[in-house]
């Protein structure tokens, strides 16, 4: 899978529209996807450890999406394939009165991966140039002075954002962007399904309705957000997210490309390591078997 054909370029005047929401790409159906699938979490799998063993890059992938957009799913895809000794997911709520008194990205920051591990936002502070766009009355909770907010808060948060991207990137902490791209009428449905089954219910809310109301806003907010925080270094990701099985193929198989880029292969061990893992094998080998 090519994982340019979802990248979001703003040079080009690109807008949500041009991505479609039911591409299957080049799957026959989802069986075939799902293979692919299995092939991928091995090769995940191996990656996440030569990324462990060598301690010079980390991953933080965040996902953006609308409600029922498939974010949790495809979260526990990726996670089933790797060691959760080096990676976890981060799930960024309403914030807190403590969140509220710091910076837009204090939250973030705490949280970002340490080298050698992946990290999985599920939202991130992408929410305070969406949500907070669509209902700006959430900035008030802040209590920044009059001067920092109105519309030239917008321009100041894509800036700082992309400087905290940067300034992860050149500290070999690598950022995935992904945007689960779904339809209004897919989501319909999805809310719906979550509505009649039982084993759904527990997920749906009624604020989901009520922000359903708001769905041209929020697609106008990500463009412009996309429009200025679609990096080279820190590109969007807009997956087709109409069909689950595709969307969970798609995000994975980004990742595993991202994974490969950083490293060929496990360490090699220097001279010196291989002089001393010699001495090593002596002294346990002169041991001979337990008597």
């Amino acid at each position: 899978m090519d994982r340019s054909e979802f990248v979001f370029r703003p040079e080009k005047g690109m807008r949500l529209s041009d991505f479609p929401t039911d591409s299957i790409g080049e799957f026959a159906g989802e069986q075939e996807a799902q293979e692919r699938m299995r092939e991928d979490a091995e090769a995940l799998a191996r990656h996440q450890d030569i990324l462990m063993a060598h301690e010079t890059h980390g991953l933080l992938v965040l996902l953006q999406g609308m409600d029922a957009g498939g974010k949790d799913e495809a979260i526990r895809h990726v996670l089933s394939a790797t060691n959760p000794q080096g990676c976890r997911a981060v799930a960024f709520k309403a914030p807190t009165p403590e969140e509220v008194a710091h910076g837009f990205l204090w939250r973030a920051m705490a949280a970002t991966p340490a080298r050698g591990q992946i990290v999985v936002f599920n939202r991130s502070y992408y929410e305070q140039v969406v949500t907070e766009r669509v209902h700006p009355a959430q900035i008030e909770r802040r209590g920044l002075p009059s001067h920092l907010t109105g519309e030239q808060i917008w321009e100041s948060r894509y800036r700082q954002i992309n400087d905290f991207e940067r300034y992860l990137s050149e500290n070999n902490i690598h950022v995935l962007k992904f945007f689960l791209h779904l339809s209004r009428e897919e989501q319909r449905r999805r809310l719906i399904e979550r509505i009649d089954r039982p084993d759904k219910r527990w997920m749906f809310s009624t604020s989901d309705i009520e922000e359903r109301a708001h769905w041209s806003a929020y697609m106008s907010a990500y463009e412009r957000a996309f429009h200025h925080t679609s990096t080279e270094h820190a590109p969007w990701h807009v997956i087709p997210a109409g069909q689950r099985w595709f969307g969970r193929a798609a995000v994975a198989s980004v990742i595993l490309a991202a994974l490969k880029s950083l490293h060929g292969g496990y360490p090699r061990p220097s001279a010196a390591e291989k002089e001393e893992m010699e001495r090593a094998r002596e002294q346990l080998e002169g041991e001979g078997p337990a008597g």
